[in-house]
């Protein structure tokens, strides 16, 4: 499970996200969709701590991702970045899987 409670990102005068509770159940298709510019990615780093909330605190299952070690949080947390950042010469369940085969 994954629980957005309060968060809240700022840059500058302007927020990313505003307030935003959510939670995603463990086994839950879950589908984020919306507009450039409405906080997608930036909601979706937060999950692995690429970017910190300025307010509010992301779970996973019952643990702060914030007291998490972050290179452990890494390591447990798959991350597939848009077409720039895939392996050209892999499908996409192989670029999906990159971190899983590295865990063993």
């Amino acid at each position: 499970m994954i629980s957005f409670k309060d968060v809240t990102k700022g840059y500058g005068n302007e927020n990313a996200l505003k307030d935003l509770s959510l939670t995603i159940n463990s086994g839950e298709l879950f589908v984020l969709v919306g507009p450039s510019g409405s906080g997608k990615t930036t909601l979706l780093k937060m999950v692995n701590r690429l970017i910190s909330p300025t307010s509010g605190r992301v779970f996973i299952d019952d643990d702060d991702v914030a007291s998490v070690d972050v290179q452990d949080l890494r390591r447990h947390t798959g991350y597939v970045l848009q077409t720039g950042a895939l392996f050209p010469n892999m499908t996409v369940e192989q670029n999906a899987s990159v971190q899983l085969e590295a865990l063993g």
